[in-house]
């Protein structure tokens, strides 16, 4: 399978990173200078960068920064063990020297330095041509994913475009947040036109459509309704999967309706497996019946996280219909390995649990964009437009796979609603919610009404006076401490 050998490789280029910091370049060993001669080496060094979204997306980070900071999800409280930087980041009181939320921004400018490093020699390379427009548009799709991860996060960030030679060029000052926006939407329409569509592509690498569909979202957050409108319309040659639950099954990786994945293997020696399905499974003696996995040593400090909360469960309008419901979420009841816990119906994600061979070692990818998304896409953008016939109908396509007849929503204000809230079950446990809250403006009013309410409840105890109290500082998260320190150039987000 091409996507094993794929996953082979990035490893390969992952432990070679370290040889930029060499002086001198020995004739025996792999280094920038030597390195970009051949089609194979630009294969392996574009796999490479795709390596850190496997570090990503089986992050605390990923779902911490994009799940549970919303009222989708939250963590159940441990009183053996306490893991507090998830914790802050779910309460709001995470400061700059939270490391989860430092791992994002380092990861993301690894899969930049890694893309910026490709961009600079390629042009200059004697490849054959479709294969080096291909190679191409992989990088830059790559760099405007990262960026576009970055700027929604943590606001204008540094925009390194070239490889750092020295230190000035590696310690940027901070770059606006419309620079960063107009470097994403530059390098998204470039890697489009340049990008293999899905079915010529090799599966598991990003092609013209999540190009297409990235672009789209880029305009979904500037509220460039018209332009979103074109760039979603070219997202062409995927279809929903018939059944919902089917999709994360990794029996139909890169199946018709996804548009882009972070790929995963088990069964190597290489550690290209996944492990995030085990962080979402409560401390309970019959771990091994929820992770469909042998029996391991489950760690008091990696579980429990990302549980949903009754407010989601809320919004499903009828969860003996919505297949959604039952392929995304389980109950547990039993006995914990909580001190004085035990469980009564409580929920987890049960959407990326699917049996594997080893503990801790699942076959699971992760989705960034799927079809389904781009319908939803597509119906918002139409609405904003006025086009309500049409954001109707890109919307009836989702609830219908769901087993939902069409909505009631009749009117614009009506359908915007209604949109936000099919995204909220659509695409639960996928990082999106928190996203939607900032863009459309409802984060603070939304996740403060929450917390008042989570704060009325006996069960939530834990909570300090300081949770859950948003301000505008709470919509972008710190740049890390040490980035501070040792950039003069930086300047923090206000409140960190």
């Amino acid at each position: 399978m091409r996507v094993k050998a794929i996953l082979t490789i990035i490893v390969s280029a992952a432990l070679g990173s370290c040889s930029d910091f060499l002086d001198v370049a020995p004739q025996n060993a792999v280094v920038p200078a030597n390195f970009f001669q051949s089609e194979s080496d630009f294969i392996q060094a574009v796999n490479g960068a795709y390596a850190p979204l496997q570090s990503l997306y089986n992050n605390q980070a990923s779902w911490a920064m994009g799940e549970m900071r919303s009222d989708n999800t939250h963590f159940f409280y441990n009183n053996d063990f306490r893991s507090p930087m998830p914790e802050e980041i779910d309460e709001f009181v995470n400061g700059a020297e939270n490391t989860v939320t430092a791992e994002r921004y380092y990861i993301n400018f690894d899969m930049i330095a890694r893309a910026n490093k490709i961009l600079s020699v390629i042009d200059d390379a004697k490849l054959d041509k479709a294969k080096s427009d291909n190679l191409k548009g992989q990088a830059l799709f790559l760099r405007a994913l990262g960026y576009f991860d970055l700027v929604r996060y943590y606001g204008g960030v540094p925009l390194p475009l070239t490889p750092a030679a020295d230190l000035a060029s590696a310690t940027l000052p901070r770059s606006t947040r419309e620079q960063v926006y107009a470097r994403i939407i530059e390098d998204a329409t470039a890697a489009a036109g340049l990008l293999l569509n899905k079915a010529s592509q090799e599966a598991g690498r990003a092609t013209s459509g999540a190009a297409w569909m990235l672009l789209g979202d880029v305009h979904l957050h500037l509220k460039n309704w018209a332009e979103a409108e074109s760039a979603l319309s070219k997202v062409t040659g995927y279809t929903l999967m018939n059944e919902y639950g089917a999709f994360f099954n990794p029996a139909n990786k890169n199946n018709q309706e996804s548009v882009f994945e972070v790929q995963y293997l088990q069964g190597t020696s290489l550690n290209l497996s996944s492990a995030f399905p085990y962080a979402f499974i409560p401390l309970t003696p019959d771990y091994a019946k929820y992770t469909l996995g042998p029996v391991g040593s489950q760690s008091a400090s990696g579980s429990g996280w990302n549980i949903p909360t009754d407010d989601l469960l809320s919004t499903y309008e009828d969860p003996a219909k919505d297949k959604r419901f039952n392929a995304s979420i389980g109950f547990i009841t039993g006995p914990s390995t909580v001190s004085d816990t035990s469980y009564v119906n409580l929920p987890y994600i049960k959407k990326y649990q699917y049996p594997h061979a080893v503990f801790n070692q699942t076959n699971e990818n992760f989705p960034i964009y799927r079809y389904a998304e781009t319908l939803l896409m597509q119906a918002e953008a139409a609405n904003e437009l006025g086009k309500v016939a049409d954001a109707q109908s890109f919307l009836n396509q989702v609830r219908k796979r769901a087993g939902l007849e069409n909505s009631s929503a009749k009117d614009q204000a009506a359908l915007r609603e209604a949109i936000m809230k099919e995204r909220r079950v659509e695409l639960a446990f996928e990082n999106k919610r928190w996203l939607d809250l900032v863009r459309t403006g409802r984060a603070i009013s939304v996740m403060n009404a929450y917390g008042a309410k989570l704060k009325a409840n006996p069960a939530y105890f834990y909570l300090t006076a300081a949770s859950y109290t948003l301000d505008e500082k709470d919509l972008l998260f710190p740049i890390p401490f040490l980035e501070i320190q040792v950039n003069p150039d930086l300047v923090q987000n206000p409140g960190y």
